[in-house]
């Protein structure tokens, strides 16, 4: 048995990044649309990260991708650019669907595509569950260029006919491993059932396990591949150590002894259970520390508010599940402390990840 799992850690170490993959310097040798390119230098960015200057060219050119770079390299902005250019917003019609594990990824998505569109006049919407079929319904028939959702709800669109998917040309699954887990893979298969034989699909994720991997070869043709290493893997810029606490009772006090230091600037707390997360909230703030918490059993209202409260810094030390680990980008996030060890490496990358985005230190 252990031999095949050597196997497998070996397949998965072969990868390396396609070798027609060049490296465009800065945004303009991409030769992006004029709109899309203001929208770019609006959104802050100067030039193109690793990932963004293999990927978008490719991506662009309709290669079937899948890209694995580290947590806040610019992943998201990657798809979102290459989505923003190959889209013709004459053309009210649904052309590019991307599916994600979380809602809140999904909603942080739409902002992205918003918000670099800007001068393009696209229309984008977050079709999530927990929320108002019939908003979905109603943006949907007015016609969006892009669909950013969780796969449940998208594929609930799709069979009432309310998302239209003639015209789509492309699909980005974002935070594939999670995705892929056996949790929406049915859904994902549902979805890509009925789209048109012809649409991209691009895969993008920090951690590529070999199931992973292994699901791309049934709906991808010949894919340009961007990767890095495994061992590459870790993330640069974060200092990371750890505490050696002999009883699970010791820590809380340790916690509280360290929330001085967390409300410096923000903080995200992560427990492995939803239980965890509800009793290390009700401890701190019986022993008077602020926290909030956030989990995927609490209702989307309250879910957004907290994100929101946290986003605007109103909120210090956020208490939550790996729920939070994929993708959410507060740019404030200092530090990440695991109350639990995560289950996986993956995890752990995934958590550590929020701290540090794009090339901050944490």
């Amino acid at each position: 048995m252990a031999e095949g799992i050597d196997r497998r850690e070996d397949a998965r170490l072969e990868f390396s990044t396609s070798k027609e993959v060049t490296v465009a310097p800065t945004f303009e040798a991409m030769h992006l649309k004029e709109g899309l390119l203001r929208g770019i230098y609006a959104y802050g960015y100067e030039s193109p990260s690793a990932v963004q200057s293999r990927a978008i060219v490719q991506i662009c050119k309709g290669r079937d991708t899948i890209a694995q770079a580290q947590s806040g390299t610019g992943k998201t902005a990657t798809f979102s650019i290459s989505i923003l250019q190959v889209i013709d917003t004459a053309v009210r019609e649904t052309q590019a669907l991307v599916l994600s594990p979380t809602r809140e990824l999904a909603t942080q998505i739409q902002s992205v595509v918003m918000a670099l569109g800007d001068y393009m006049n696209v229309q984008c919407h977050a079709c999530i569950g927990g929320t108002n079929v019939g908003e979905d319904i109603r943006k949907l028939d007015y016609g969006q260029h892009v669909v950013s959702g969780t796969p449940g709800r998208v594929a609930d669109m799709i069979r009432r006919r309310n998302l239209r998917t003639k015209h789509i040309k492309m699909l980005v699954l974002d935070e594939a491993d999670e995705l892929l887990n056996r949790g929406f893979r049915e859904q994902i298969y549902d979805v890509y059932r009925y789209l048109p034989p012809s649409t991209q699909v691009v895969v993008v994720s920090a951690t590529l396990p070999y199931d992973v991997l292994d699901m791309t070869t049934k709906f991808m043709t010949d894919p340009v591949r961007i990767l890095v290493k495994r061992d590459e893997l870790t993330l640069e810029g974060l200092k990371q150590y750890f505490i050696a606490v002999e009883k699970e009772e010791w820590k809380f006090d340790t916690l509280c002894d360290l929330y001085d230091t967390l409300t410096i600037t923000q903080a995200v707390i992560f427990c492995n259970t939803r239980r965890k997360v509800d009793w290390l909230t009700e401890k701190m703030r019986e022993a008077n520390f602020t926290v909030s918490a956030m989990h995927g059993e609490m209702p989307q209202k309250e879910r957004d508010a907290i994100m929101q409260e946290f986003r605007q810094g109103n909120s210090r030390v956020l208490i939550s599940t790996d729920v939070w680990a994929r993708g959410i980008d507060v740019q404030q996030v200092s530090l990440v402390i695991n109350y639990d060890l995560p289950s996986n490496r993956e995890n752990y990358i995934h958590r550590i990840g929020r701290s540090g985005r794009f090339g901050r230190k944490g």
